[in-house]
């Protein structure tokens, strides 16, 4: 009886000395609709006093700009390329060795709750990674004396809340306004958008969606205070990725990647962070890290199989100098995306060249704004970057200066003074790609064909250095670059290789008429992946 006595004491003492961690997620909003973070037009008090007292990431990022290939990024503090989680709604095996940081806070005494999004994009019981998991989740339902890690999800910034059906609803259940707190007319609209009156609309009803997310904030933190846990309770705010509005979500741009991200810390675990209260930090992080740094606040090192590095906790780690971040296939739209960015400059390559930069998702038409540009565009009301975007091919390369184009309008990749940066950034790229295993080198269509008795990962693991390989081929293809190595690429043993041989013949036709003969072979190809891209390529060159 003494030894239980003794066990439960230690126990208790051990539970005293974890902090409480109480995450608030919105969805669907990038960083600059905030008061906090510089946007003169909003309505966000609560968020704007926590930044205050807290923390305020200048340069945090959604490593994806769609929500669950994020969150999967989230729960196991791995990159979604490397896991196999990139393509959205896929929900594709994934080693066990790839733990949820939920799992390792369970195991040291937390109490886990989710309220309530899950969505995590691969294959498994999503709730039973946690303690509680539903719309009524909550900690506190948790045991005496155990600390908690607790996940709300506000859903009222969803792009969906500008669905004219939604609009209505909430207009109605007195969520927004009946008459949007700005005018339309008075609206400051980015210059990677077009002025179009269903794009100020639009914008001005976001406005107050953004101002019932932040009262929503505001209730969730006055519970915990009148809870008592106020001062035992690490707080983070972030928003799942960029967004809503049109080239928001689901674009590498920093609107569709760059979130506010808020930590505060009360006086008794300050000295877990080197920011004293009301820094404005610019040291680069990304949804990778947030696994780690939980468990860092908590007293636990970074677990093997996380890529992410803590940027807070007992733990912490240096920066990295780049982060990545991607884009693949977006509902029913195939593509391949990558881009790096050290919040100064971003360099963007698109491994899918042939097709236009939009639309993504045809999801995104339910707003009246993207469906108004779409037309205008088709109407040809539009020019320059405006009409470019719905137009094929898009430029391989991107070289963005964010200090003095923020919005990424004006691509700098062909301006000679800049030339060495581009090379820099393009091997950077290469390297991270290799180095992250990523396995978008692989066509979605083909994993079932290569990884039949596996994952995509054990395949692209187990391809050694292959896998480098195909990232060079690529880099190839994509640059209409006909190299020795890319010639023999037709006659690889691997259908990887080969499909990307037939992919520079399609993405660059004019250049592959003494290929033809190859890609005629490869379309009777052993692969269908194979055969269906060598048959696109012939229709392409033959018209």
């Amino acid at each position: 009886m003494k030894t239980l006595l003794i066990i439960f004491s230690l126990t208790v003492t051990a539970f005293a000395e974890l902090p409480n961690i109480l995450w608030i997620t919105s969805e669907d909003n990038a960083a600059h609709w905030l008061g906090c973070y510089g946007n003169q037009q909003a309505s966000t008090p609560r968020l704007d006093q926590l930044a205050a007292g807290g923390i305020r990431f200048t340069r945090a990022y959604s490593n994806a700009p769609v929500c669950a290939v994020a969150r999967s990024t989230i729960l196991n503090g791995a990159y979604a390329i490397s896991m196999g989680t990139q393509h959205m709604r896929s929900r594709h095996p994934i080693p066990a060795s790839f733990r949820s940081y939920v799992s390792h806070l369970r195991e040291i005494g937390y109490y886990c709750t989710n309220n309530s999004k899950t969505d995590y994009n691969f294959k498994g019981n999503d709730a039973a990674i946690w303690d509680e998991c539903s719309g009524k989740a909550h900690y506190r339902k948790r045991p005496k004396d155990k600390p908690f890690m607790a996940v709300f999800n506000l859903t009222v910034t969803h792009e969906s809340n500008l669905f004219p059906r939604q609009v209505v609803r909430n207009r109605k259940k007195g969520i927004i306004p009946e008459t949007p707190r700005i005018a339309p007319a008075d609206i400051t609209l980015p210059p990677s958008q077009p002025d179009l009156p269903e794009m100020r609309s639009d914008a001005a009803i976001y406005h107050d969606c953004i101002t019932a997310m932040d009262r929503q904030v505001g209730k969730l933190l006055d519970e915990l205070d009148k809870q008592g846990l106020a001062d035992n309770t690490i707080i983070f705010y972030y928003s799942d990725h960029g967004g809503a509005m049109a080239r928001g979500k689901r674009y590498l741009e920093d609107s569709g990647v760059r979130i506010p991200m808020i930590v505060h810390l009360p006086e008794k675990w300050r000295h877990l962070s080197p920011f004293a209260p009301g820094s404005v930090a610019d040291e680069p992080l990304a949804f990778v890290d947030l696994a780690p740094t939980v468990l860092s606040l908590a007293g636990k090192a970074t677990p093997a199989s996380m890529q992410g590095r803590a940027f807070l906790g007992k733990h912490r780690a240096a920066p990295r100098e780049f982060e990545i971040l991607f884009g693949d296939r977006f509902d029913e739209n195939p593509g391949m995306r990558r881009a790096i960015t050290d919040g100064d400059f971003k360099y963007i390559r698109c491994f899918s060249p042939n097709q236009p930069g939009a639309p993504y998702s045809s999801y995104a038409m339910g707003q009246p704004s993207w469906k108004a540009w779409k037309d205008a565009a088709a109407g040809g009301k539009l020019k320059g970057y405006h009409l470019h975007l719905w137009q094929a091919p898009q430029p391989v390369e991107q070289l963005f200066d964010l200090r003095s184009d923020p919005w990424e309008i004006h691509n700098l990749a062909t301006k000679p003074e800049l030339a060495q940066r581009l090379i820099a950034m393009r091997g950077k790229l290469r390297e991270i790609m290799i180095n992250t295993r990523d396995t978008s080198l692989v066509p979605e269509e083909m994993w079932k064909e290569v990884a039949a008795n596996g994952t995509i990962h054990h395949y692209v693991a187990e391809a050694g250095k292959d896998h480098a390989a195909w990232v060079d081929l690529a880099f190839m293809a994509t640059s209409g670059s006909v190299t020795p190595d890319l010639e023999a690429a037709f006659e690889s043993t691997s259908p990887v290789a080969r499909y990307w041989a037939a992919s520079a013949c399609l993405f660059h036709p004019n250049k592959a008429a003494n290929l033809a003969d190859k890609l005629g072979k490869l379309a009777e190809d052993s692969s269908p992946v194979v055969r269906g891209r060598a048959a696109e390529a012939l229709s392409v060159i033959r018209n």
